[in-house]
């Protein structure tokens, strides 16, 4: 039910972004689904890959502040009110969202959204409840 997620700190610099995207290509090391947020000094790119562990050892070895996380993703339908309805589930057991992220498939009929949450398995708990639709890892890799 859990999704893990690498969050790798940059340099708000020229080039940072694209030193990332390069050492993941050339280790054959897929994204499945990103977000970037940054300020004036730093940016946190957070992303779901293909190989966690893989992606975690060469950005370190290429010199990046890596760190690894836990969300959860969720199929939510592609219509209005679709993401409305799993924010209520979750405000009526609040639950607090600390950051979300998504992303549609063309020709799909549901989005994903990521979502970190200040209590993961009270989230999990709520949705299941709901019978909202969350995916293992391996679906999201499979995306």
């Amino acid at each position: 039910m859990k999704v893990e997620q690498i969050s790798i700190f940059l340099e708000n610099k020229s080039g940072r972004l694209a030193d990332v995207t390069d050492i993941l290509a050339k280790n054959d090391i897929n994204i499945r689904a990103l977000s970037l947020a940054d300020t004036a000094d730093f940016g946190i790119l957070r992303i779901i890959v293909n190989d966690t562990e893989k992606a975690k050892k060469v950005l370190r070895d290429g010199g990046f502040t890596v760190g690894k996380n836990e969300v959860v993703a969720i199929k939510v339908p592609d219509r209005p009110g679709g993401m409305a309805g799993i924010l209520k589930v979750l405000s009526d057991e609040s639950v607090n969202v600390e950051y979300m992220y998504a992303f549609v498939q063309k020709g799909a009929e549901n989005a994903i959204i990521i979502f970190r949450f200040d209590e993961i398995d009270k989230a999990i708990s709520a949705l299941q409840k709901a019978n909202v639709k969350i995916l293992e890892g391996e679906e999201v890799h499979a995306l």
